[in-house]
């Protein structure tokens, strides 16, 4: 039967006070509140040895903490690398018997003889019979902590600034994927106390026990998004609660203590995700848990929250805690392979993300608040995610079909970053979300200088129906016109329901145009594959600033655009488009090998001028007409 701590000692230390109890002849000193001791006493792993059993210490409900027993069946070494190794034990007590180990009690400290030798972080796969665990020896999560350059570190993924939804999702279900920890020749592990038959088998088979991620505020279909997404990388997604008025410990204490439940916050405020997991030590308010990584981000800014377990949900496959999550104590600032580490105190900045939704169809209007991390990979996914849900929640009601959406980043130091579209169809709703993702994700993972974000305002316009158009033709009054005059360029649209729209923009020509050239008319799709295949893309960013700029002049659904184009050749050098250069110099670029890669320009684009609409439109026309000089 699982025996409940009643004291904020460890039952390490009950020696000490029961001969406390005895000098004193009163016993129920025995449960009063005692305070841990300043150091906690470890033990190496080249003491750990099979048979040896101790004590371990979780929460299987509310925050009281509950000791189980475990037994030593051997020690895995290398098993995850050089010097990187496992204590392999069974766990008994309490509930184990039914619910094995559970999603949730990573980071339970394991005390032999009082001394601690590490955290329960590993499981043996699915539908095991029995408890068996992968303890991490807490003298590498000691070093690892104080040597954070051990363990990999994850980066954001590479996300082209013009990649389709498609490509997006595939880039960032890749970042998701488990980084595998373990050596892949189990022939490499040594083994101590288990027999060799078995010892391969178990280092195939454990694997980090999965941390719980609570997703509070979100519809169905975000939770399938994130299922998908984490249920393969160390994470399995969980309805949980949030506290409006904090978790208070049954002890009064108002610190963390071994064996507590502890929270990763990654959102907060209207929508809320947090991963719960288990305290293994705390000396000085520096907190040790989990015993493997959340996330294996390296240097990380979580906030690092109370939780309490609102009930076990015992399972054949692998059993799980759902928490509660309670106020912010303090910083998760290392996430590294052995474990996660934070101090309590100072909470980190957050990033507030404000998410207005207009709907003029139902004269309607909601505005939505939250805060994310700070961080390179998440701040886009999080971001992506409380938009999504947001259209998802608060437009299937009324069927909307299209969104026109603006997304302003602030940056520290730099300009801001704004990018408007609009997005039509059947996933008009994951197109627009990802919108807001990718180029915050580029922003993010550059090349060049450190960003930060202050700020996220998303603007919604939902429509209930879809909103598009399709360019009919475009013409001009004339078709010899002169060097420096302007011209009314007209075009014809028609809508998907039927009616015709008929835009008029006047177009200012160069003096210095003159011949045969051409007006091409055409949506933005239609213009990037053009510029892709004349080799006049431009790629090559070689500064925050410029990046910044060439995000915030990205083409959009909801406009067409003009171009006047000429005969005159010219060159792409360096990223740089060159235009309209005469044959002498487009020779001596060509001759000249220090100027690097040049591709050679069959036209020139001389000018571009835009045209807003109120829908996505989509159609290219092109025009030939004639320049006589002034």
């Amino acid at each position: 039967m699982t025996k409940a701590l009643q004291t904020s000692a460890t039952p390490y230390f009950r020696s000490t006070i029961l001969k406390t109890v005895i000098v004193t002849g009163l016993a129920w000193v025995a449960f009063a509140p005692v305070s841990l001791p300043a150091v906690t006493e470890t033990m190496p792993l080249s003491e750990v040895r099979p048979g040896m059993q101790g004590v371990g210490i979780t929460v299987f409900e509310g925050n009281t903490r509950s000791e189980f027993d475990v037994h030593i069946l051997g020690v895995l070494t290398n098993v995850m690398g050089p010097r990187r190794d496992l204590i392999v034990a069974r766990l008994e007590g309490g509930p184990l018997a039914n619910t094995g180990v559970i999603q949730g009690m990573s980071g339970s400290p394991v005390y032999i003889d009082n001394r601690l030798i590490g955290a329960v972080s590993y499981s043996l796969g699915s539908f095991s019979k029995d408890a068996i665990a992968g303890i991490t020896p807490i003298e590498e999560m000691i070093e690892t902590e104080s040597n954070s350059t051990q363990g990999l570190a994850r980066r954001n993924p590479q996300i082209p600034l013009n990649s389709t939804p498609t490509e997006t999702s595939a880039r960032m279900r890749e970042a998701f994927h488990t980084l595998e920890p373990f050596a892949h020749n189990p022939r490499n592990v040594s083994v101590s106390g288990i027999p060799n038959g078995e010892a391969g088998h178990l280092a195939t088979m454990l694997r980090p026990i999965s941390t719980p991620i609570v997703l509070n505020g979100f519809v169905p279909e975000v939770h399938n998004i994130w299922a998908s997404m984490l249920n393969h990388a160390g994470f399995t997604t969980a309805v949980g609660g949030i506290s409006s008025t904090g978790i208070t410990q049954s002890n009064g204490s108002t610190s963390l203590q071994p064996g507590d439940p502890v929270g990763v916050m990654l959102m907060r405020g209207d929508l809320t995700i947090a991963g719960t997991g288990t305290v293994t030590l705390v000396e000085d308010d520096r907190v040790y848990a989990f015993g493997h990584p959340f996330y294996n981000l390296g240097s990380a800014q979580y906030p690092m929250t109370r939780a309490q377990v609102t009930t076990l949900l015992p399972s054949l496959a692998i059993s799980s805690r759902i928490a509660e999550i309670g106020e912010i104590l303090g910083t998760i600032d290392q996430d590294r392979s052995t474990g996660i580490y934070g101090s309590i105190g100072t909470e980190p900045a957050m990033i507030p993300v404000t998410v207005t939704l207009d709907t003029p169809d139902k004269s309607a209007s909601e505005s939505f608040h939250f805060e994310i991390i700070d961080n390179e990979l998440f701040s886009p996914l999080l971001t992506y995610t409380g938009v999504l849900n947001t259209l998802f929640s608060w437009t299937q009601g009324v069927g909307a079909g299209t969104y026109d959406i603006t997304t302003v980043a602030q940056i520290r130091n730099q300009p801001p970053v704004s990018f408007q579209n609009m997005f039509t169809g059947s996933t008009a709703a994951i197109s627009a979300a990802l919108s807001t993702a990718t180029p915050l994700s580029t922003l993010l993972s550059n090349a060049f200088d450190s960003v930060s974000i202050e700020s996220i305002d998303v603007a919604v316009t939902a429509y209930e129906t879809p909103r598009i158009a399709t360019l009919q033709r475009a013409w001009v009054d004339t078709d010899q016109v002169r060097s420096g005059e302007t011209i009314s360029l007209h075009i014809l649209s028609r809508t998907d329901d039927g009616n015709d729209q008929t835009y008029t923009l006047d177009l200012d020509i160069p003096r210095h145009v003159t011949g045969t050239v051409d007006l091409l008319v055409a949506d933005a799709v239609t213009l990037e594959q053009e510029d892709i295949q004349s080799g006049r893309r431009v790629t090559e960013i070689r500064t925050v600033t410029q990046l910044i700029d060439r995000l915030n002049s990205r083409r959009k659904n909801n406009r067409l655009y003009v171009q006047l184009l000429s005969p005159q050749p010219g060159a792409v050098i360096q990223g740089n488009a060159l235009e309209s250069l005469p044959p002498s110099i487009l020779a001596v670029l060509e001759a000249d090998a220090g100027n690097g890669t040049l591709t050679k320009l069959t036209h020139s684009q001389v000018d571009e001028w835009e045209l807003p609409t109120d829908r996505v439109i989509s159609g290219s026309r092109r025009l030939t007409i004639i320049i006589d000089s002034e």
